[in-house]
């Protein structure tokens, strides 16, 4: 359920930004949720539209951006997405890596009226 507050956090975001813009209306919210965000798209849709009922993001679209997961080396510093559950780096075969894009959550713009 933890998608109930990240769409508060959404809802909250856009409708400060679009008051900082004196905006009537927020008409398409872009969001960036990368796939290993545990983010399900449909429940942020639904709690949105509960949520923004009454406010100026009322009937606004959300439009989601899904990076793909990319991992880095640190031995050899080779960037790849990872195969499957095998998170090894395919240059040299080192299991020490970091999650370089994957897990990002956050409100790249919005489009207000």
């Amino acid at each position: 359920m933890h998608e109930f507050a990240i769409t508060q956090s959404i809802l909250s975001i856009a409708l400060e930004q679009a008051e900082a813009a004196r905006a009537a209306k927020i008409t398409v919210i872009n969001v960036i949720v990368g796939e290993l965000s545990g983010v399900v798209d449909e429940c942020v849709k639904f709690y949105f539209e509960f949520l923004s009922k009454d406010t100026i993001a009322a009937g606004a679209a959300l439009s989601f951006d899904r990076p793909s997961t990319r991992l880095r080396c640190r031995r050899c510093d080779t960037t790849f997405p990872p195969d499957s559950n095998k998170w090894v780096c395919p240059d040299c075969g080192e299991q020490s890596v970091e999650i370089i894009s994957g897990r990002e959550c956050r409100v790249e713009s919005i489009e207000v009226e």
